[in-house]
């Protein structure tokens, strides 16, 4: 086995923040893929979701899971459909939430199909998911769950390890270890200290390191009070008779929310008002967090720190969430999606934007070509279902929910790694906070370090000469530009 050739294709979260998919090959026929995501975003990315996935996925004989993001595990029913029929590993956190995401993504697949046929939004005549909930069910039994910090056969000599990331639930760094050679693939980071979760572990160092790079080119500032921004924003919107809309993702960052919430309103900072939770998604996903057999929530952190609320309102059903639509009186509704990309948050946008009493709360990193985005760099108007509609309202971002390590917190845990690696790859970050961490990396830790272009192919066998493309997936973008570029 020692002759084998292993390479590293870059799928996705290359030249992007988003569609997180990296293809290891092992002696030309074992194929790998570590991660699932989907593309979100900017247009030209959002298209690569459809296109032809770039080998069989009959070929591929293992899906590993890094976490139950949309952008990481939201392209697996796609594959599955595709023929794909193998194991997908996971931890068991993982495993409860993506069975959550997948199966409202489906959903949403199929009733925005619907919406383009029934409207006319879409170009194409008949207008089709990108997978549907069959799909979605069919790919759940191939679910396999692994246990943090313990080794897993995966066959042909290649061992597998999970290490608590901090990041969201069940999320983990995975080390791959081959006989030629070992890759460490960061997932998404957590911060030094996440408010709900327990802290990331230090996993073992290997040859070749893929690390993400969301928040690579800035530090999360440091507010005292904390959370002054958001407190304010309610106080203020509530006092001028005002509804306050906070998108949030249904996975960690709702929970998150309702839990600063309780503890605002606990110190006396912001006013009594109703709390609504709009998203069947957020719901199901804060009684994963209720489950105490996972053994993942911080020891200071009790199921009351999310619910202890004057008038929380949880609305589960189609009919629940448009009742709301019929209420003008103050209150605080928290919507999926994050980066107002789709879900229930659209239509309280829709109807609460054009008023200049209303306040939207921006969470978190809003990714280029989103609503979010526009949103956050004042656009005065944004598109939803077709209509264009007028931005009045107060726009805040409170950037202290983010549950993303920042350039200090991933160079933290680089450092920690020992043996030091070869090579990091710096992944999943636009371009230039993907090259300002490379940056980074060069000069603090004196390693090299490069920003991969999407479909571009390297060996992971130190001093093995360099690899062929992989056919179906050259080094440029569909439009026939460069990704993020390469250094070193």
């Amino acid at each position: 086995m020692s002759g084998r050739a292993v390479t590293l294709t870059f799928l996705g979260a290359s030249g992007t923040v988003t569609g997180s998919k990296f293809l290891l090959t092992v002696g030309g026929a074992r194929r790998v893929l570590i991660d699932a995501g989907m593309f979100q975003g900017e247009k030209r990315w959002r298209l690569k979701n459809w296109e032809p996935f770039p080998v069989e996925p009959s070929s591929l004989s293992d899906v590993v899971i890094t976490h139950a993001h949309a952008d990481h595990v939201g392209y697996v029913p796609a594959l599955v459909r595709e023929g794909y029929a193998g194991p997908i590993w996971m931890t068991e956190g993982t495993r409860q939430l993506a069975e959550i995401v997948l199966r409202d993504a489906g959903k949403l697949q199929e009733e925005q199909a619907e919406q383009a046929r029934r409207h006319g939004w879409s170009k194409h005549e008949e207008p089709r998911p990108l997978f549907t909930v069959a799909d979605v069910e069919r790919a759940l039994p191939l679910f396999r769950t692994v246990e943090f910090e313990q080794d897993v056969d995966l066959g042909d000599g290649l061992v597998g390890r999970w290490t608590r990331a901090g990041h969201i639930l069940g999320s983990a760094s995975v080390r791959l270890q081959l006989p030629e050679t070992s890759v460490l693939v960061s997932g998404d980071l957590g911060r030094h200290d996440h408010p709900l979760l327990k802290g990331r572990g230090t996993p073992q160092g290997a040859d070749y390191v893929l690390c993400e790079s969301t928040y690579g080119d800035r530090e999360h500032p440091e507010i005292d009070p904390p959370h002054q921004v958001l407190a304010e924003a309610i106080t203020r919107t509530v006092a001028r008779g005002g509804l306050v809309v906070i998108p949030a993702f249904a996975i960690d960052r709702t929970q998150g929310v309702l839990r600063v919430l309780v503890q605002l309103l606990r110190e006396g900072r912001i006013p009594r008002v109703p709390v609504v939770v709009d998203s069947p998604m957020a719901l199901r996903a804060l009684d994963v967090y209720r489950d105490s057999s996972l053994g993942e929530l911080r020891e200071d952190v009790a199921v009351e720190d999310f619910t202890d609320l004057p008038e929380l309102i949880e609305a589960r059903t189609s009919k629940e969430s448009r009742a709301l639509n019929r209420r003008f009186d103050p209150m605080v509704i928290v919507a999926s999606s994050g980066m107002a990309e789709g879900g229930r948050v659209l239509h309280h946008l829709a109807r609460l934007l054009p008023d200049r009493r209303n306040t939207v709360v921006l969470t978190g990193f809003q990714a280029a070509g989103t609503r979010g985005r526009s949103l956050q760099d004042g656009a005065g108007h944004v598109k939803i279902n077709g209509h264009h509609v007028r931005v009045r309202a107060e726009i805040v971002r409170s950037g202290e929910f983010s549950v993303h390590g920042d350039a200090s917190d991933l160079l933290d845990w680089l450092r920690a790694l020992e043996p030091a690696p070869e090579t990091v790859y710096v992944v999943h970050g636009e371009p230039t906070a993907a090259e300002h961490f490379a940056t980074r990396v060069e000069d603090e830790l004196d390693w090299t370090a490069v920003v991969p272009r999407y479909g571009e192919v390297v060996s992971l066998v130190p001093g093995h000469a360099d690899p062929p493309d992989l056919e179906g997936a050259g080094e440029e973008t569909a439009d026939g530009q460069e990704g993020a570029g390469r250094r070193g």
